[in-house]
Parts: C-alpha cells; sequence; structure tokens
C-alpha cells in the first residue's frame, strides 16, 4: 500500500511539472508540497530537479518561436544572478521566510489586479528594472524551494502577452534557471544513485504532461487562460502562507 502510494503521488507530482512546463506555470508549484505527503521536502526539491530539467528540453521545443525576446533578455540574466544569490545564501535563508514573502507577493499582486478598475490597468511594457528585480527573485525562489512563479507572474502578468508569448517565455526562463540550478544543488544536496533512479521512473509522465499543458494551452481562450493563472497565483500564494504560519 505504502509502495502504491508513492507511485502514485510521485507519478502525480511528474505531470503537475510537465504540465507547468507545457504552458500553465502555476501548476508546477504543486509538486513539492504534494510529494512532500510522502518524502521530506528536502528529498522531494532534490528528487523534482531532474524531472525539470528534462521537461524543460521538451518545452523548448515546444515553444521554441514562441517567446518575447525582449523580457528574455532581461529575465535570463536576472534569473541566472538569483540562482547565484540563493547558492551564496542557502544556509542563511530559512523556507519559512521565504514561502511567507512569495505568499504576501502573490496575494497582495492578485487582490491589486481584481480590485483595480479595469481602466488603470494599462498594458505594460518590458522594464529593465522591475525585469531585473523580479527575475532575479524568481530566480533565487526558484533555488530555494522550486518557487519561482509568483514572482515571474507579478512582471509578466501586467504585459498581457499573447498566451502562447507568456508561455513560451516562462518556460525558457525556467529552463535556464533550472539548468543554473545543478551544480549548486550537487554541491549543496549531493544527488544519491537512489534519487537518480527515482527521477528516472517519473520522466514518462512529466513529458505526457508537458504535450498536454501545450494543448491546453492553445484550447483554452486567452481571457480564461489568464483568469487561470491568476487563481491559481493566489491559490498557491495562500497554501505558501498556510505552510509557513504552521511551520511557526
Amino acid at each position: 500500500m505504502i509502495i502504491d502510494e508513492f507511485f502514485f503521488i510521485t507519478n502525480f507530482g511528474a505531470l503537475l511539472i510537465g504540465l507547468s512546463k507545457g504552458g500553465l506555470p502555476s501548476i508546477g508549484m504543486l509538486a513539492v508540497p504534494i510529494l512532500s505527503l510522502v518524502i521530506s521536502p528536502m528529498k522531494a526539491a532534490v528528487l523534482l530537479l531532474p524531472i525539470y530539467v528534462i521537461s524543460d528540453v521538451v518545452g523548448i521545443w515546444l515553444y521554441r518561436k514562441n517567446f518575447s525576446l525582449p523580457n528574455l533578455k532581461i529575465l535570463i540574466p536576472a534569473g541566472v544572478l538569483g540562482v547565484f544569490i540563493g547558492w551564496l545564501t542557502a544556509s542563511y535563508i530559512s523556507d519559512i521566510a521565504i514561502k511567507l514573502l512569495l505568499g504576501v507577493i502573490g496575494i497582495g499582486f492578485c487582490l491589486n489586479t481584481w480590485l483595480r478598475k479595469q481602466a488603470n490597468q494599462a498594458t505594460q511594457p518590458a522594464h529593465a528594472g522591475k525585469g531585473l528585480f523580479w527575475g532575479a527573485l524568481a530566480g533565487f525562489t526558484s533555488f530555494i524551494s522550486h518557487a519561482g512563479a509568483p514572482p515571474f507572474q507579478v512582471y509578466m502578468l501586467p504585459q498581457r502577452l499573447p498566451k502562447a508569448e507568456f508561455a513560451g517565455t516562462a518556460t525558457l526562463v525556467f529552463a535556464v534557471i533550472n539548468a543554473a540550478k545543478i551544480l549548486p544543488y550537487q554541491q549543496l544536496r549531493p544527488y544519491t544513485m537512489e534519487d537518480l533512479t527515482s527521477a528516472m521512473f517519473l520522466i514518462p509522465m512529466a513529458l505526457i504532461g508537458t504535450v498536454l499543458g501545450a494543448y491546453l494551452t492553445k484550447k483554452i481562450a486567452d481571457a480564461w487562460f489568464f483568469k487561470l493563472i491568476q487563481i491559481g497565483l493566489f491559490i498557491i500564494s495562500i497554501k505558501l502562507m498556510v505552510d509557513a504560519i504552521s511551520a511557526m
């Protein structure tokens, strides 16, 4: 029974990662909390990084023609910088503080978006200063707990890009961020053969999720696509805050 529970939960987590790489960004953040039901959060983070990286390869191919180049030029260097900062400060940063910060940011952004009058919500262009800040924060929080989606979405959603361009930009940015995490993770949280073997069995479900996510992204209407992302961001932000407060 324990083996069955572990098998289904880990594969469901891999499916969620695949869906996020296919174009449904917030969903992947649920993977670590879900796997934490059967293994420690730290082990879950280590186990899932290879799944993120392999799913990224498929996601890059799916969205190779759909992305915002101005945003990539800003967010990729910023994200790598954030990973580097996370590497340097990993032993000093509390997971609780990170979760609480992400929860506050995500909830605040969603409430501000929903409560403001539509007329005042002008479309914002790519911005180097804002992109550097939110991109670095996305890289940092992604390094700490695979939770880079909220800062990325806070920066990107006001630009109101076409959904394929939004999804492609997210996929490419986090592909680079995840690749940048490989060496630091190996140094701070070395992989065992057991970790790599477990990850190998999750690859098929992650790849299925990636293709399925790309299909669903194409089928969902633009307005609903961004509404669902905002709702997902809000729910996950609440979950992060609850987790942080519970851990206190």
